[in-house]
């Protein structure tokens, strides 16, 4: 009886103990399938942002500009009174002048500028103006 009790004793101390038992092994990972293709490289970064486009110059507006320089570079023109539009080559010549020798003085000026291909002269003659 007395190595009976001693087992048990013994038994019972073991179990009591204090020591770290040692961490169980991670369990292996299961073997993974062969790849049969590489994988794709990384995509390079695309920029998408629409850039918009610098404005076109608009040719009608160009050559009304031109022939008003025109205009204004006549010594004998009163150009502050004229405007001047523009449509594929046809230029028309609005406002007043003095005198209709002045008149004609500015749509002379106009025909001579490059680009113009007909004047539409609507220049009023007013004295004082």
């Amino acid at each position: 009886m007395k190595k009976t009790l001693i087992g048990l004793m013994v038994v019972g101390l073991a179990a009591c103990d204090d020591t770290p038992k040692p961490a169980p092994k991670p369990a292996a990972p299961p073997p993974q399938a062969a790849q049969t293709t590489p994988p794709a490289p990384p995509k390079p970064s695309v920029d998408n942002t629409v850039k918009p486009e610098p404005a076109k110059p608009d040719p009608n507006k160009e050559l009304a500009d031109r022939v008003k320089r025109a205009l204004e570079g006549e010594a004998r023109i009163q150009a502050a009174g004229i405007d001047v539009t523009a449509k594929d080559g046809r230029v028309t010549l609005w406002g007043t002048t003095t005198t209709a020798a002045e008149r004609r003085r500015a749509e002379a000026a106009a025909k001579k500028v490059e680009g113009v291909s007909a004047v539409d002269n609507q220049l009023k003659v007013v004295k004082g103006s």
